[in-house]
């Protein structure tokens, strides 16, 4: 009882001092933080909180992170839950729905979402996602210098130059094991230089004076899964080594065996097998979108929203690096992008569908360009998640727009992009197939429209019942009567603090993305 009443203490010591139940949009907690969804962040006493005796500290990300340690974190949050949840009941109804109130549904739904996602098999996939995410920015400038370097050499122009831009652009490629190695062992607890050195040996070159299995193995083989398998076996051996080799002999022993053990199981086997598992997949790639092209593109760009709510999204990053690796590009990313312009589409027809709910309006206006862009989280947990049915017509739209490119790929024009990380139209300058620059940028340009067209008509037509446009086409502008009685117009809810706190909670670095304890540190492209 003590500790309960110590915990319940603690969370009503926190809550006036994020400006009470009233500031607060979500609530969540991850191993070691309170995560809140604050409407204003101005009503938030830092200097007071850090003085609480039970938070060690704040960070503020995406959400306002209170660092309250393992264990007391779980027992305080259900209090703070609670305490918020009385304050919500205890504070006048509001006449209207607002653009702020679909942002707070939308972050609890996806808070709700995250502590969903938290079992074993999800985590996992996390840390594999946070092992590829900090990799994406090299992805997308090699993989911007790769398609530049293609034009100058397809025109003919400064061949001096174009040497040097293919070295640029080829040779992380030539050694993302060794970063894949390195982030590896970082993530699941080892020491990440010897990841990084047992990953080195997949891709040095006098691997191919060695035979396993009967074959000469080859630089590379087995890529990127073959140096995540090499790093996670060289922290299961690092950390065995540890608890029994002598402190005084560990800084000798510990890396020897570390990097002798796990180098020759990846010599003699794990380059073999993770080389098989990489071709099958550029295999099956290939004869999914060749054979059933449209209709794998259809259910693909359909599904991929539904994938980032459940987290599932992070078991794709190692198909696309293991297929860029292979192929020079994924083809499997223009047609998961597909998923951003349904849901563009769809806030186009919520916009023109509720032409009185000016917040709603405005927050689209304002969350539209992230979204042409491929950052789909303002509009999905700001407007068409929190509204139900055009979060349904918002995957229609990406459906579609995934069977057309998926059409071409199966008529023999593929339509691929050189990194991941972004959708929209910012994938336009990694975009590479195999009929020719113009002819990729067309196909993908036609279905983004695709995609927007069949979003905006989806949701425009079934996107709404009755009920849910009596709810929500209200007027946020006072009454005239109102404005009659009072010599002047009244504030509209679009105050400055609303106005400030932007379209709605993003998931920018949670894509899952994503503090450091978080894996959703990219913000989810679709």
């Amino acid at each position: 009882m003590a500790t309960e009443d110590k915990n319940r203490a603690t969370a009503a010591a926190i809550l006036p001092l994020v400006g009470g139940a009233a500031n607060v949009s979500s609530i969540a907690h991850c191993m070691t933080r309170l995560r809140l969804g604050l409407h204003d962040r101005s009503l938030v006493d830092d200097e007071a909180l850090k003085a609480l005796p039970a938070v060690m500290g704040v960070v503020e990300d995406d959400t306002y992170q209170i660092v309250l340690g393992p264990g007391t974190v779980a027992r305080v949050t259900p209090e703070f839950e609670q305490l918020v949840e009385e304050g919500r009941e205890a504070a006048p109804p509001q006449a209207a729905v607002s653009a702020d109130d679909l942002a707070a549904q939308g972050a609890a739904i996806k808070a709700q979402q995250k502590a969903k996602n938290a079992t074993p098999f999800k985590l996992f996939l996390r840390k594999i996602a946070n092992i590829f995410v900090p990799l994406i920015p090299a992805l997308i400038g090699c993989g911007i210098i790769a398609g530049l370097n293609g034009l100058l050499v397809n025109l003919g122009w400064l061949p001096a130059v174009t040497p040097a831009l293919a070295a640029m652009a080829s040779g992380f490629m030539a050694l993302i094991a060794v970063f894949v190695g390195y982030n590896t062992a970082k993530e699941f607890g080892g020491t990440p230089i010897l990841g990084g050195a047992v990953a080195a040996i997949i891709v040095f070159p006098g691997v191919a004076n060695i035979d396993a299995f009967g074959q000469t193995l080859s630089p590379g083989q087995g890529g990127v899964l073959g140096a995540l398998g090499a790093a996670v076996l060289a922290v299961y051996v690092e950390k065995w080594c540890r608890r029994w080799v002598p402190e005084a002999l560990d800084v000798l022993v510990t890396p020897t065996l570390t990097v002798l053990i796990s180098g020759l199981a990846t010599i003699f086997g794990l380059m073999y097998v993770a080389g098989e598992i990489s071709s099958a997949i550029g295999t099956f790639a290939d004869w999914l979108l060749s054979n059933g092209g449209a209709g794998a593109g259809f259910v693909l760009g359909g599904l991929f929203l539904p994938l980032v709510m459940l987290g599932l999204h992070q078991a794709l990053i190692p198909i696309h690096t293991t297929l860029i690796e292979q192929q020079g590009y994924t083809v499997l990313l223009p047609i998961l992008a597909m998923a951003g312009a349904g849901q563009v589409g769809a806030a186009m027809a919520v916009y023109f569908r509720l032409p009185r709910n000016e917040s709603i309006r405005r927050t689209i206006k304002s969350a539209l360009p992230a979204g042409l862009l491929g950052v789909g989280e303002p509009l999905i947990y700001g407007v068409s998640l929190p509204l139900g049915r055009p979060f349904i017509t918002a995957c229609v739209g990406g459906a579609f727009g995934g069977g057309f490119v998926g059409l071409f790929n199966q008529l023999g024009d593929t339509v691929g992009s050189t990194a991941i990380g972004p959708s929209g139209w910012a994938l336009f300058p990694l975009l590479d197939g195999n009929h020719g620059l113009g002819s990729t940028i067309t196909i993908y340009g036609a279905g983004l429209l695709v995609g927007y067209v069949a979003g905006f008509l989806a949701t425009y037509f079934f996107g709404f019942s009755k009920d849910l446009l009596t709810e929500f086409n209200v007027s946020q502008d006072p009454a005239p009567s109102t404005v009659a009685a009072t010599g002047g117009p009244h504030p509209t809810p679009d105050t400055d603090a609303s106005r400030a706190n932007g379209p709605g909670p993003t998931d920018s670095t949670d894509p899952g993305s994503t503090g450091p304890d978080s894996p959703d540190k990219a913000p989810a492209r679709v």
